[in-house]
């Protein structure tokens, strides 16, 4: 099958010993090194990538400020999805300041991180919320089975924002446990305010477990979102697998079935673009 052309949703830079960056460390010893954008066109060689999103991975406002640096100087980066500490008194004047950059068009709390269930739900973070939604920026929900009831719970209160889950809310892929996020992922699936995106999948999987033992998931999360579905390759985290960029790619292809032409161009390029508002400049020739 011939490989699409290509919006990544989802990637992402980092360095390591700077004092924002927290993760990864020594334990992840193939992520364990600074990922830069040369490296990333090292990785994207022979695939046709018109663009990027670029995603946080610090909660700290200099990464953010940081990757926007990068997306200023770099014509692949379409899109930054940054971090603002969402509690604070002074997120409704952060956001003010980032969404004067150009290439920002999201915000991304690190959900995943926080022991807290229902975070999201706190009434303190409302103003950053109408903050966003005032200047027309996306929220993608880092999260993992536990937080998906109180996510329901966020769309309905924010209909007007637009939300993508990462990794398809990280099932327990591992030990093929699909309930059940099976269902509570076909219930958000209702609200039209929620994509989804089709990556960071392997790293859910044990050391040694085919791409393959994905089908189910893959299927479900097509199912249920259609042409909100989104893919992204969450490199470099993808390494943590020994799989290269282009493996994940030919992997998707695969395992999403018998797409036709339309829907593989949305999958891999259409749903990005719509979701961000991604600019129809082509950043890699």
């Amino acid at each position: 099958m011939k490989r699409p052309r290509i919006i990544d949703s989802h990637q992402h830079f980092w360095r390591i010993g700077r004092p924002e960056q927290l993760w990864p460390d020594a334990d992840w010893p193939l992520l364990h090194r600074d990922f830069l954008p040369g490296d990333l066109r090292t990785a994207i060689e022979g695939l046709d990538v018109v663009g990027t999103v670029l995603v946080q991975s610090q909660p700290d406002d200099r990464d953010t400020d940081w990757l926007l640096d990068l997306a200023a100087a770099d014509s692949l980066i379409l899109g930054v999805v940054g971090w603002v500490a969402l509690e604070d008194k002074r997120a409704p004047a952060r956001i003010a300041q980032l969404a004067a950059w150009p290439k920002f068009v999201g915000l991304r709390p690190m959900l995943q991180a926080i022991d807290d269930n229902d975070w999201i739900l706190r009434d303190d973070l409302a103003p950053a919320i109408e903050a966003m939604l005032a200047h027309g920026l996306r929220f993608d929900a880092l999260v993992q089975p536990r937080h998906l009831p109180a996510l329901v719970c966020f769309a309905e209160r924010w209909p007007d924002l637009p939300i993508v889950i990462d990794h398809g809310a990280k099932p327990h892929a591992a030990d093929m446990t699909l309930d059940p996020w099976r269902d509570q992922l076909a219930m958000l699936a209702r609200h039209p305010n929620i994509w989804c995106k089709l990556s960071g999948l392997r790293t859910e999987q044990a050391q040694g477990q085919s791409a393959d033992a994905l089908a189910p998931y893959i299927a479900h999360i097509l199912s249920s979102f259609g042409d909100r579905t989104m893919w992204g390759s969450d490199w470099p985290v993808l390494l943590h697998m020994e799989d290269r960029y282009i493996d994940w790619v030919d992997d998707a292809l695969r395992l999403a079935g018998d797409l036709d032409a339309p829907m593989r161009a949305r999958l891999f390029e259409g749903a990005a673009r719509a979701f961000y508002g991604l600019a129809a400049q082509e950043g890699h020739k």
